[in-house]
């Protein structure tokens, strides 16, 4: 398996106490506050599209975080918008998976 991002170790907890990622309500054997679960996702140029922060006693969502990479690349490649519970949204009114075209959308697009 070749891993394309860097791993970082925080051992001393520098790098999550910058960044805000320390969990007090959750403690670890010597009452230090465990980290939360991140996720960064950033685009090909290393821009933050997305973070998600779940408490240290929560496990992350996978099949959210996939959907919403899903939906990242696709309003990229297509000037779209994805609403609330896309692409689960509209079912009911035969629409499902259905987006917004963001104003930057031409006539010839």
């Amino acid at each position: 398996v070749t891993i394309e991002f860097p791993i970082i170790a925080d051992a001393d907890r520098t790098i999550s106490t910058k960044y805000g990622m320390l969990d007090p309500a959750n403690l670890d054997d010597k009452s230090l506050p465990l980290t939360i679960r991140a996720v960064f996702i950033m685009d090909p140029e290393k821009k933050l599209k997305l973070q998600l922060n779940y408490p240290a006693s929560v496990g992350r969502n996978m099949d959210e975080i996939c959907r919403v990479i899903e939906a990242l690349q696709l309003s990229a490649k297509s000037s779209i918008a994805t609403p609330a519970n896309w692409p689960n949204n509209h079912d009911s009114i035969g629409m499902k998976g259905a987006v917004f075209l963001l104003p930057t959308v031409t006539t010839e697009d």
